[in-house]
Order: structure tokens, then sequence, then C-alpha cells
């Protein structure tokens, strides 16, 4: 929002919210119906077209989105490095509503005008007329428009909600206040409605145009520098007439400087370029990847999950995971993306985040968690996440931690199996089990005297019990064979651990293998906390739910503008703040296999590095 917003500064369907889609309905079904069921004489191609265009304006724009963000990610060639927030992310969440607002308007110029509908599909003279337009007025108008939003009165009432965003997004180009985009749209229409009444227009012209826009607009704000500067060299010229997207990142950073749209050409003539951009432009280049002194690994959850990462649907990402129903519609999407991560199966980077000078990555492996679950998948994966560790090993990486499904005792010996293999890693591998325990430990509400400890035992389940039952907390199971496996784990005889007999216990510590029978059979009120990687599903709307283990990052933890899976915002797993610790404690030793850290000292040393536990939801002790 700006600093003093203006009138007209919010779009007129917003109380629609997510049926402001409805806006266009009219028009695209009378032009499908005009198309389909009218005679030949009546159709109009050009008009039916408009919304596979809007559709493909959407994809271009996420294309260029997942390639930021996947660039910015790796850290190579990156401009301004620092990261974005959930802020900029909730102000920049409807960058559609500029393509609803034009979608309206050639809808309504085809109905209206003439000459702007049963367009022809190419007209060369028309093609050329509108680049001429925009290369001259179009640019000279825009860079006065520009400075005078510039102007205190203008800025703060609007231009200052798109400035708000210092460190750009490609979708940042289009977040600006309603009454901004009429006059964008006013000013890119001299061209359109030139060779409207020129009869020279075209479907081609229009998209054209309308994609040249685009793809110069989302290049501007991506935030990387991905034009060579021997470009420039070759040919001099063309640094008046085109932009680079360090010239207008200085634009960002700078205010006041670097106005014009896409041609510089106006910067140089009325001496307000920025003397520094040919040097941010070869600096910006010259950046090489970053190398992350801790990586995260983790995996897909489900197909639908490839739209929640930092790489997919930007806002779908800042919120916790939850299947929407629209996503069904996409299926084919996920059908692909599913088939291209069996053929391609390489890990590749989804975020980038800076912990004071510590820099954190995390990287995921191309499979889903229905995959884990096959056997038969098991040395696919396990080479995946070889190959992963052996790569961070390569480029000097501190600490890789094993996330979600990544390690297990039946996949890899709870990450020991690739100590094994290769010896001689400097990597440190984590596989978080200390800090999980602890954290379940501390979440036990105070005067708890029962536990119930049910699902699939594990290294972290053996070690809670144990711990428990230390502190003289009855840890209670209902399957004998459980209390058996426990009993020979504690190597002694253990009072503590006990066979219940019904389902009385309030407090359930649970893991995978939880059925719906037996949460049903809790007592009202019980508080159900995992100590799995994954939350059990909410059956009963009479009990509480605690979250997976995890903690709320300090507020120096950087660039954390994307939710973990299920988790609120700015919360990070304990397995993903394992490795952080044990880096910056430097800790020279692995924590998998069947070992674990001290729980006591993992545990102090992440609360001195301000990470904060959840609260327990509201429960009664009995």
């Amino acid at each position: 929002m700006a600093s003093r917003p203006g009138i007209l500064t919010d779009w007129p369907w917003k109380p629609l919210g997510s049926f402001k889609y409805l806006v266009l309905a009219p028009f695209a079904f009378h032009s499908t119906y005009c198309m389909f069921v009218k005679d030949k004489s009546e159709r109009d191609i050009s008009t039916f077209l408009i919304v596979p265009f809007l559709l493909w304006r959407m994809l271009h724009n996420q294309i260029w989105i997942t390639l930021s963000r996947y660039r910015t990610a790796k850290g190579n060639a990156i401009i301004v490095d620092k990261g974005i927030e959930f802020d900029q992310v909730d102000r920049e969440k409807d960058w559609d509503d500029q393509i609803i607002f034009n979608g309206f308007l050639y809808y309504l110029a085809a109905y209206t005008l003439n000459g702007a509908s049963h367009l022809p599909v190419w007209r060369t003279d028309g093609v050329i007329m509108v680049f001429l337009l925009h290369a001259g007025p179009v640019e000279f108008l825009y860079y006065w428009l520009h400075r005078a939003l510039h102007h205190h009165f203008l800025y703060s009432r609007y231009h200052s909600h798109h400035h708000s965003s210092v460190v750009t997004e490609p979708i940042t180009s289009v977040i600006h206040p309603f009454a901004e985009h009429i006059a964008y749209f006013m000013l890119f229409a001299i061209p359109k409605l030139t060779v409207v009444f020129t009869k020279t227009a075209s479907v081609g012209a229009m998209v054209a145009y309308v994609t040249y826009i685009d793809f110069m607009n989302n290049m501007g704000h991506c935030n990387f520098e991905l034009l060579p500067h021997s470009l420039f060299s070759i040919f001099p010229p063309l640094k008046f007439l085109l932009y680079t997207p360090s010239f207008h990142s200085l634009h960002h950073t700078q205010f006041r400087t670097n106005y014009s749209l896409f041609m510089p050409l106006y910067d140089y003539i009325y001496n307000t370029t920025d003397k520094s951009s040919d040097d941010l432009h070869i600096k910006a280049l010259s950046r090489r990847e970053e190398i992350p002194e801790v990586v995260h690994i983790t995996h897909l959850t489900k197909p639908e999950s490839i739209y929640h990462l930092r790489l997919g649907f930007a806002y779908l990402a800042s919120n916790p995971f939850a299947t929407k129903w629209y996503l069904w519609l996409m299926w084919p999407v996920t059908a692909w993306s599913m088939t291209l991560t069996w053929v391609y199966g390489r890990t590749f980077i989804v975020e980038r985040n800076r912990l004071h000078k510590l820099n954190l990555q995390t990287w995921a492996i191309p499979k889903y968690s229905v995959q884990y679950l096959m056997q038969w998948q098991n040395v696919a994966i396990n080479k995946m996440i070889e190959e992963a560790i052996l790569e961070a090993d390569k480029k000097g990486t501190k600490v890789v931690s094993l996330g979600l499904m990544n390690q297990g005792e039946e996949l890899n010996i709870y990450g020991g199996l690739y100590v094994s293999r290769h010896p001689k890693l400097k990597v440190k591998i984590v596989d978080g089990s200390s800090l999980v325990v602890a954290l379940v430990l501390n979440t036990i509400p105070k005067g708890t005297t029962q536990v119930l400890l049910r699902g699939k035992l594990n290294k972290v389940a053996y070690a809670i019990a144990f711990k428990l039952c230390q502190q003289g907390i009855k840890v209670a199971t209902m399957h004998e064979d459980d209390y058996v496996k426990l009993k020979k784990s504690f190597n002694s005889s253990e009072a503590n651990l006990v066979i219940a007999l019904n389902y009385t216990q309030t407090v359930w510590l649970v893991g995978e293998g939880l059925t719906k029978e037996e949460e049903m059979k809790a007592p009202k009120g019980t508080l159900f906390i995992p100590y799995s990687q994954f939350p059990p599903k909410k059956y009963r709307k009479d009990c509480s739910y605690h979250y997976t283990p995890s903690m709320v990052a300090p507020n120096s933890v950087e660039n954390l503008h994307s939710c973990e899976d299920w988790l609120p915002r700015r919360v990070m797993s304990a397995w993903r703040i394992a490795g952080i610790v044990h880096s910056l404690e430097a800790w020279n030793e692995h924590e998998c296999g069947y070992t674990m850290h001290n729980i006591d000292k993992v545990w102090n040393a992440t609360l001195q590095h301000g990470f904060q536990p959840l609260n327990v939801p509201n429960h009664t002790i009995t």
C-alpha cells in the first residue's frame, strides 16, 4: 500500500476476492458461443482468443517467477543480495489483477470499436507500426509520466506502493495501484488504437506487443543479470535502446535515476542515468554461485506440492501447505511434472537463506512421499541423496541435514549408510534426532504424569521413551510387541514403562501408523504431539494437535518468505534447524546412524541462537 493512498487505489473487484475472474465470464461465454454456434460469417476468432491470450500471459509471468527464484537461490549473477519477506509476497499476490483489467478492456474494445474485432492473424505493416510507435511516443511519454510519479504528491499516494519492493521479483513490475494501471494502459494503448483506427491491426501485432511488454517488465525486475556485457561492446548504441536488469534495479535502490521504460535513451538525454549502471552490470555478471555452509535436503510430498514450492506459486508457498480445489484443474501440468521428476531425477535448489554470515540452502529430492514407501525405490532414492551429499562435500559445505523421509532405519540407517560408504567425508551429516527429542520433551505440558506412545518405533521414539522414564513419567503403549522392543532397548528393568489397558491418557506422543480408530478412542481434550515428520490427520475437533517438531526462526534469518510444508510462517522443522545449530556450534562429528548428541546441550544451544519453541495448545492435565 502507498504511504498515503490516493483515490482509485484499490481494484474495483477487490470485494469479489477469489471470484474476481467472474468479471470476464460474460464476455468469455459470449465469444465462445459465437465461435462455435453462430454462422461462419459471424465467427470472430480474434475475440475468442482473448482468454487463451490472457492464460498465456499468466504462464509467461509464472515462468519468469520460477526462473528468477531459482537463479537467485543459486546466487550467481544476482544483483541485489538481500532477501524478501512475507509482507512483500502478500503485497504482490494480486499480480493477475492487471491481466483481468486488460482482458476486460480488450473485450470492451472488441465489442465497441470499429476495426477491433474480426482481426486477421498477421499484418506486417501493423506489427512494424506498433513497435515504431512504442519506440517513439510511448517511451518518451512514459519517461515523463514516471518522473511525475516520483513527485512527492503522486509518489506518496500511488508510486510508493511499487517502490516498497526494494529487492524486486518479476511480478513486482505490475504491482501498482489501480489508478496507475489506468495511466499505463492509456499509454500502451497508443500503438494498439492506432493500428485499429488505421485498419492494420492483427492478432499477431497485439500478442507480440503485449508479450514484449511482459518480457521486458519481467526481465527488468528479475534481480539477476542475464544480458552479456559483450553485447553492448559489439554494438555500443544498444545501451540507448535496451535496458538491463541491473539498470532498472538501480532505480529501485536509488529512486531518482534510471526512469526509462525499456529504452534508456531519455535517461541519457536528460542526464538522469545512474553513473554506476555499467559497473553494476559487470559486477552482477561476475558474481559466482554461492557456496552454502549448510544444506538441508528435503523432498516433494504430494503431487500438488510442486505448486507450494518457493519456485512454484509465490503466494501458495507463503502459506502452510493445504490442498486447494482449483489445483485439481491443473492435473495435466501436475502429471507432466511428475513424469519429469521420474525422468530427470536430480536434486535441485529451492531456497537460499542467510543467518548472520551463515549461508543456507534447501535442496529438494524429486521424489514424492509415496515413493519412499515403495521398497523398490530405495536404491534410486539413496543414490540421489548420496549424490547430493557428495556434491555438497565437493563444494565445501560444512553440514548436510536430512529432512522429511530422507533418513530412516530401513532406507539408509538414519543417514549412517553414507558415512560408512564414504568415511573420508568432510561434510557432517545431521539427522536432527537429538533436537527432535528435546523439542518433544519440552512440548509435553508440565505436570504430566503419564503419556501414551503410539506409532512406529524409531530412533527418536526410543530416545523419548527412555528420557521420559528417567524423569519419572510413565510411558504407556497399547501393544505388547512395542512394549517388548522398548524394554529391550533400555537394557534394564524400567518400572515407568507400562502396557496401557485403556485409552485414558490425555497426552499422546504419535508417530506414523496412528489409525483413525485409535484416534477416535482418545479422551476429550487429548493433546496429540507428533514426533514424526508428518502430522497426524485431525479427526477430532474436541482435541488439540501440536505441530510436528519445529521452532520459530529468529528475525535474523533472512529471505524467509515461504512456509516449510504445513508449518506456519517463519517456523522451521527441527531437522532443518539441527543442521544450522550444528554448523553454528562448529561441532565436528556426524549425528546419524544410531548415535545422537547430548539432548540438553543441543536444546540449550538452539535456544541461545534465537530459535524459540511454539506455544503448546490449551490443555488440561488430568
